[in-house]
């Protein structure tokens, strides 16, 4: 009979509260990160599918907050006659408020881990990274 290995205990740090982001701030993101979207983003990355297509296509970009994230994120159409949804969304790069009016920028792996890349940003470094970084692709 296999012995029983014994309990090890590991002390962990305490992970820090989330801020409230306030309400000013919040409204001054959603703008900002709209326009964004609006002018930049979906020219740059919403296009008509081809004909015939089968494969998932990005069909529009938007914008949500979650607590304190402020997340970019795409839907998807998936034509194909197997499909199990006829969309799907998927978020692509992430701002945490941290406080102090500023953000913690993140982008979401194919594992779907989110891999924190920049931190301390002013909303704008943030939106400029968004826009001009390949890490941020829809």
């Amino acid at each position: 009979m296999a012995k029983k290995k014994p309990t090890t205990w590991v002390y962990s740090l305490p992970t820090p509260p989330k801020v409230a982001v306030p309400d000013d701030l919040k409204a001054e993101v959603e703008r900002k990160g709209n326009e964004l979207v609006e002018t930049v983003l979906k020219p740059k990355h919403v296009k008509p599918p081809a004909e015939d297509v089968r494969l998932n296509y990005l069909t529009d970009l938007s914008t949500k907050w979650h607590g304190p994230y402020f997340n970019f994120c795409s839907t998807y159409a998936c034509p194909g006659p197997n499909a199990i949804s006829p969309s799907f969304e998927s978020k692509f790069a992430r701002m945490e408020y941290v406080g102090n009016s500023r953000f913690n920028l993140s982008f979401l792996r194919h594992t779907g881990k989110w891999v924190e890349l920049f931190t301390g940003l002013t909303l704008d470094e943030c939106l400029k990274a968004v826009r001009e970084d390949p890490w941020f692709v829809p």
